[in-house]
């Protein structure tokens, strides 16, 4: 029999969990005081996901940067995937908030939002004299 103690994120109580284990399957959740914790701990300790949150690069934006995340959560086991994947990607400008930046990011089957805006740059011409 195994034991994982977590803390609940689902709402703002954060109730201290007590997941009891057999065989990789789990036999109880002590601790929530609502349903959501045994569902939080279900999930965390069957299938952990999280939501990456980060910046790629933007071409002829008035910010060099953009912030980005996944639309969802991923498995937790495929969030250095998605660093990976991101880590060269650089979009054109403008951006608007929800844009795709990039389509089903690692094999995950979720894509990558963004997640503030970007106007293009604007460009001033010197005319000749």
């Amino acid at each position: 029999m195994e034991k994982k103690d977590l803390v609940c994120i689902r709402c703002p109580m954060g109730c201290r969990l007590s997941v009891e284990l057999d065989a990789g399957r789990i036999i109880s959740v002590t601790g929530n005081t609502c349903k959501r914790g045994e569902e939080y701990a279900q999930s965390e300790v069957i299938n952990p996901v999280r939501v990456v949150t980060t910046t790629v690069m933007v071409r002829n934006g008035q910010s060099r940067t953009i912030s980005v995340k996944t639309r969802t959560g991923i498995s937790k086991n495929k969030v250095f995937d998605c660093m990976m994947a991101l880590k060269g990607v650089t979009i054109e400008a403008p951006v608007v908030i929800g844009d795709v930046i990039a389509a089903d990011i690692a094999g995950t089957g979720v894509d990558i939002v963004a997640t503030s805006n970007c106007r293009a740059a604007v460009v001033l011409r010197k005319e000749a004299c």
